[in-house]
């Protein structure tokens, strides 16, 4: 017997080590089928017949930021074509035309502290009132959390732990893709050379500052911007053990890298399916319990197949508003969506932005909260299980 057919073999007591993870991610695609068959059973041990989904609006409050990641065109120095700070309005508008659709989370996303290094950004923030984005994200989370149906749920970039306190008071749950733990990738020239907030250390900081909170938190991993197969094991097994430690991981992302035009990765080759598929079974037999997440519009016309290797929810869609990120690839539609879903053999439901295991924990956060969730919790047991409009 083969090494890696031995490792087969002891997969029905996950989770797996870190060596038998790396030899299995570096396994052919001969070894793939098995693989997936693995965490299969594992996902089918620990999760209900059924995949998840956060109806959305996506809100780029700002698309200015410090950061000139390798890979990334959502960010825009000030005077570029499409750089925008969102107004409250604005805001609002697209959080009202989100509540008429359904929707249950406001998604906000924005570049990591522009103000720091842009004189029109500071501008921009004390014509709007605010002392810095951080302070202007917070209202809005709270805006929102007042004057709509919709939960906030924000992924500001680095965050101190008085700023976590602070939006986990307006905001159930927060967001901060780790992306990876590999420090080869800030040097000059790759995919963070220069990216003052995607060191490692800082984030793994904040998800940790995070579990001390009990605050739910979405993470992940980004995958094919040049980390090594052991760094892509390395990354998972940093946000299994912060887990572990604190119980507050809501839910884990594995993404996919996309080259897109006009940045200094346009021509970087992108993971396959199979890289991809091995990925995902691996964070699954690695995480045997948790939420394991892959966004369907990086994998499209073939994000069905994602479903073989385990993950249990597909993130935020949206009816309404564009990945922001991703512009150049649409969200699927809702019954499209559920059509491929339904004929792998699992039921769609849609959730709220916080899981329902972790409602509890967000609402001890604040009145607020509490009350919000109280209310939010209330009309999704009216949802249709596809969380369709009434």
């Amino acid at each position: 017997m083969t090494r890696l057919a031995a490792d087969l073999e002891i997969l029905c007591e996950p989770p797996i080590s870190r060596e038998t993870a790396c030899r299995l991610l570096r396994s052919g695609d001969g070894m793939l089928p098995d693989l997936l068959a693995a965490a299969q059973s594992v996902r089918a041990g620990t999760k209900p017949a059924v995949i998840t989904y956060s109806r959305k609006v996506f809100i780029p409050l700002t698309n200015l930021c410090r950061d000139y990641c390798g890979y990334c065109t959502f960010r825009r120095d000030p005077g570029q074509p499409g750089a925008h700070t969102m107004t409250p309005d604005e805001v609002m508008a697209v959080v009202r035309a989100g509540e008429r659709m359904g929707c249950t989370e406001a998604l906000l996303s924005l570049g990591d502290k522009p103000e720091l290094i842009f004189p029109e950004m500071r501008e921009t923030l004390r014509h709007l009132g605010y002392k810095s984005t951080l302070h202007y994200l917070e209202a809005m989370c709270e805006k929102t959390l007042r004057e709509s149906s919709l939960l906030p749920h924000p992924n500001p970039g680095l965050m101190s732990d008085e700023w976590l306190a602070r939006l986990a008071r307006v905001a159930p749950s927060v967001g901060l893709m780790l992306e990876t733990t590999s420090t080869r990738l800030l040097i000059k020239n790759a995919a963070h050379g220069d990216a003052p907030d995607k060191v490692p250390s800082k984030r793994l900081r904040v998800i940790e500052n995070a579990g001390r909170r009990n605050l739910p938190f979405t993470t992940g991993i980004l995958i094919g911007i040049g980390e090594t197969l052991d760094e892509r094991v390395d990354t998972l097994i940093a946000i299994r053990d912060l887990h572990a430690r604190y119980g507050h991981i809501q839910e884990v992302i594995v993404q996919n890298f996309r080259a897109k035009p006009g940045t200094p990765m346009a021509h970087w080759p992108e993971p396959g399916r199979e890289d991809m598929l091995r990925t995902i079974a691996i964070a699954r037999l690695l995480m045997p319990k948790m939420n394991i997440q892959a966004p369907p519009n990086l994998s499209d016309p073939h994000y069905a197949d994602l479903l073989d290797a385990g993950i249990n929810d597909w993130g935020g869609i949206s009816p309404l508003t564009p990945d922001f990120i991703n512009p150049e690839k649409p969200w699927p539609h809702l019954d499209e969506l559920q059509r491929r879903t339904e004929a792998k053999g699992f039921e769609l439901r849609q959730r709220l932005p916080v899981y329902p295991e972790f409602v509890a924990q967000a609402s001890t956060q604040s009145k607020l909260l509490t009350q919000r969730l109280a209310a939010a919790a209330f009309g999704a047991a009216d949802l249709p299980p596809f969380g369709g409009i009434a």
